[in-house]
């Protein structure tokens, strides 16, 4: 029998704007445990948005993450020595952390001088519907669509 689940530690909220989701971003955006120097770069990416797009940089994140979040994914399930690829809905959970994932990765795959220049090159992509993070978010849809024939597999 499998050992239980360990219980989830909630994250605390972030100082500027008391959001989890942010704390969240920051985690995932930080580098060998500098949380301070994450949330700086997290900080200096919004005020770089906020000066390009002339809206809040908060909500203009926000939007961009709404924008890059999938629906459905494909899963491998061997069946009969052949593997299909099924298509699955997203856990709730699973659509933040995938979102959050693809625009950290492809915010280090950008060019551009520093991390705060990348990230919010890409913050301002994915609001309007471009950019790496939003490309591969339609590239997951299109491979669910692709492979709607073996939707009767789910589990």
């Amino acid at each position: 029998m499998r050992k239980s689940q360990p219980k989830k530690i909630p994250l605390a909220p972030d100082p500027k704007f008391n959001d989890k989701l942010v704390t969240r971003f920051v985690n995932n955006l930080m580098w060998e445990g500098k949380k301070s120097g994450a949330y700086i770069i997290f900080y200096d990416a919004l005020d770089k948005v906020a000066k390009q797009t002339g809206e809040n940089g908060y909500e203009v994140w926000k939007k961009a993450l709404a924008n890059i979040t999938p629906g459905v994914e494909v899963r491998s399930r061997r069946i009969g020595g052949a593997t299909f690829q099924i298509p699955a809905e997203v856990r709730a959970d699973r659509k933040i952390s995938l979102s959050i994932k693809w625009m950290v990765k492809y915010s280090r795959d950008r060019n551009g001088r520093s991390m705060a220049d990348k990230l919010a090159n890409e913050i301002v992509a994915a609001s309007k519907g471009e950019g790496a993070a939003f490309k591969k978010k339609e590239d997951t849809h299109r491979m669910a669509e692709a492979n709607k024939a073996f939707a009767h597999f789910r589990i």
